[in-house]
């Protein structure tokens, strides 16, 4: 049996608030993603840099209550036996689409098709609820995390220069999309 088959999804309930930052570990940043639009169409370069870095995002304090049984959020997190080994966070977007605020997989479990589990379960939540696909965004400088949503079928929509003005080292925020095959009405 493979770890993949060994992982249990479950809807954020109370007992498992405790669990949902468990899953922030850092990354490794080691590329940038170059956006490029030419007639309607965007395109990008891969850059990679000469020394990757590890980072990681403060975790979120949010409130959890918010994401349990509700028909325009949810919070699904990932475990073998009982560790909290990744999680997704989306919510029912204005635009139709099922916009994931959060995916995050502990840093020993990446590679293991965790991600794309937590993503399958998102999009079927997406269309229980009617909607035409998912977005999200993500930060030019997290090459590998593009280089995931890309395999996973997103698209790249669109980007923000203006959005991370605030940190030196991100240059672009890039807005990632999947249309489902068959919008539903």
């Amino acid at each position: 049996m493979t770890l993949a088959e060994k992982v249990i999804i479950s809807p954020l309930k109370n007992e498992l608030i405790k669990d949902i930052n468990q899953t922030n570990d850092s990354f490794k940043v080691f590329g940038r993603v170059v956006p490029s639009l030419q007639s309607g169409k965007w395109s990008y370069e891969e850059i990679l840099f000469d020394e990757p870095k590890e980072i990681r995002f403060p975790d979120d304090h949010l409130d959890w209550h918010q994401y349990i049984s509700r028909e325009d959020k949810a919070l699904f997190l990932a475990y073998v036996n009982t560790t909290c080994i990744g999680q997704i966070r989306i919510i029912k977007d204005w635009n139709r689409f099922c916009y994931i605020e959060n995916i995050a997989i502990k840093k020993e479990y990446r590679g293991y098709r965790i991600g794309k589990l937590l993503l399958h379960r998102a999009e079927e939540w997406a269309s229980q609820r009617n909607l035409i696909g998912m977005s999200l965004e993500a930060q030019d400088d997290n090459l590998g995390a593009c280089r995931f949503y890309v395999k996973q079928g997103f698209v790249l929509g669109g980007v923000d220069t203006l959005k991370q003005s605030y940190n030196p080292n991100i240059e672009t925020t890039l807005y990632w999309y999947k249309l489902f095959e068959e919008p539903l009405a």
